[in-house]
């Protein structure tokens, strides 16, 4: 197997070519553009199989929306291309366009598939499959269903607003014609990037949505294996995203509303997102949960049992282990006793966080809170936390230090706090335990297994921290309060972190699963990786 050429041996790092690759990673808003838990864990798997030559295809919203990379490539990573699917068009030259109608009438057939796509006895993954593979080819420039076409001919006037006067319930035509337009653009860019691509042995998405989609076609045009690995629940969290959304308008006047109906825009882009999800799995050849509560809902949602498995989050052990010994003996003093990692963005709920900070305070004068966590994500949003902290009077309480290095911090803190509204399997509180700090999380993805348990052999373990309800700033604090001045349960926290960690979610668990993986995928794509490692079966856990 050939290797990647090393980066310093390159003019620019970030610039890597190959004629082909063993994986294609298909990553959403993630690695290396984008800190995070999920890109933490991609640079993670990366590095974890030095034998396997990675391909990665960033799949972004727009060029200006992202800075500098966050991460450097490993060697490894033998290509590296960048899409962006909500870049601004260009108006093309004005021409006559009619359109194809037998086109668009399969087009017609296709959407009417995804309608009623997952129903019982309507469309099935076979037929629109199918269909979906004899329109792709239409979609490429120059074709009957190019860009152009669907964008600006006459008879993609006369679908959309045909399309209108049969489905909306929106009195808004012009944002049901721009609605559209924002949904399907990307579809015609994910279909021009399949095509382009290089030829990987199988495909690996961390996402279903955008990335999952491309996938689908990457498994659809090749036949060659797609393995899904999804850390939260893409049409979940896309949900929370559209609930919490103000660019989606409703325009029905007070009388046409229906308090019991989501309005039409929102249901448009919760279906669409949904419909992507469920075609994705059913491309998948295996489909990967961090726990069993997010594999269930994947099957609720589409995935077929048999392909789904549950892989947790490992954490490099050794390395970690070590920060207990940096530790002072007393629970550490004001300045490190509360921490929030992670980005400061809604979904993070760090107002929340600052709000209990307050409660904190009056009861533990000397606690301090610090905020680790980029804030260029959603600068508003930053800015707003900003302004409770100074508004509660805790400007010199609550400290806001920007992206930090896990291995300088931990050994700092006394408690790893999270408050968001939706996670998954979080890795910073596996590293929070392997470095000898417990938790108080709120009640959200597999924070209960984590800190109290799953089987009865790891409940007996004992609690690594508590677990408050979303949004309940005095719940948050309270339990805060509770570890933070009560050394002895403090300790038993800890020690109970620990032991779950090492017995339940290290990285050398999470490799070998994803190598039984990985080696099955490659050895039905044509080749077998590098290195011989034996196969191993998936963690259950």
């Amino acid at each position: 197997m050939n290797q990647a050429t090393p980066a310093n041996t390159q003019a620019d790092p970030y610039e890597r070519r190959a004629a082909d690759c063993d994986v294609m990673l298909l990553l959403e808003g993630t690695f290396p553009y984008v800190s995070g838990g999920v890109s933490s864990w991609v640079n993670q798997i990366i590095r974890g199989f030095p034998e396997i030559r990675f391909g990665l295809c960033f799949i972004g919203s727009r060029q200006q929306d992202y800075g500098a990379p966050k991460y450097p490539l490993p060697d490894n990573v033998v290509h590296l291309e960048r899409h962006y699917i909500h870049e601004h068009l260009a108006a093309p030259n004005v021409v006559r366009s009619r359109g194809d109608a037998k086109a668009f009438e399969r087009m017609d057939e296709l959407h009417a598939k995804f309608r009623s796509y997952g129903r019982a006895g309507e469309a099935s993954h076979e037929e629109l499959a199918a269909l979906l593979g004899e329109l792709t080819p239409l979609m490429a420039d120059g074709g009957k269903l190019d860009q152009d076409a669907f964008l600006f001919s006459k008879k993609a006037w006369d679908y959309l607003a045909d399309q209108y006067r049969t489905f909306c319930t929106d009195p808004s035509f012009v944002d049901y014609f721009w609605t559209v337009r924002i949904m399907h653009l990307p579809i015609w860019t994910l279909a021009r990037v399949a095509r382009n691509m290089i030829p990987a042995k199988c495909y690996h998405t961390i996402s279903t949505g955008y990335a999952g989609f491309l996938g689908s076609l990457m498994k659809m045009q090749t036949g060659r294996p797609l393995i899904l690995s999804e850390h939260g629940i893409y049409t979940k969290e896309r949900k929370i995203d559209l609930f919490q959304s103000e660019w989606i308008r409703d325009n029905r006047n007070v009388f046409e509303k229906d308090a019991s109906q989501i309005p039409y825009f929102r249901d448009l882009w919760i279906r669409f997102f949904e419909a992507l999800g469920r075609l994705c799995y059913q491309a998948s050849n295996n489909i990967v949960a961090l726990y069993e509560t997010n594999r269930l809902r994947q099957v609720t949602d589409g995935a077929p049992a048999e392909r789904t498995m549950n892989i947790p989050n490992g954490i490099d052990l050794p390395r970690l282990s070590k920060l207990r010994a940096q530790r002072p003996e007393k629970i550490p003093p004001v300045l490190c006793l509360l921490c929030l990692l992670g980005r400061v963005v809604p979904i993070k709920d760090v107002k929340t966080f600052i709000r209990a900070m307050r409660t904190v305070v009056n009861q533990y004068p000397e606690a301090e809170a610090w905020i680790a966590g980029p804030e260029d994500e959603d600068k508003a949003y930053a800015e707003e936390c900003h302004a409770i902290a100074d508004g509660l009077g805790l400007t010199d309480k609550v400290k806001f230090l920007g992206f930090q290095k896990i291995d300088e911090l931990m050994p700092k803190l006394g408690l790893v706090v999270l408050s968001s509204i939706s996670e998954a399997l979080p890795l910073v509180l596996l590293e929070g335990f392997a470095a000898g700090v417990p938790a108080v999380a709120t009640d959200v993805g597999s924070c209960r297994q984590l800190i109290f348990g799953l089987s009865d052999e790891d409940k007996a373990l004992g609690a690594a921290g508590d677990v408050v309800g979303i949004a309940e700033p005095q719940a948050l604090a309270n339990a805060a309060v509770k570890l933070l001045a009560d050394p002895e349960r403090w300790h038993a926290a800890q020690a109970a972190g620990i032991a779950r960690v090492e017995r339940y979610y290290t990285q050398d668990m999470m490799f070998g699963a994803y190598r039984g993986l990985y080696q099955s995928a490659l050895a039905r794509g044509g080749a077998e990786p590098a290195g011989g490692t034996a196969l191993r079966c998936p963690v259950k856990h």
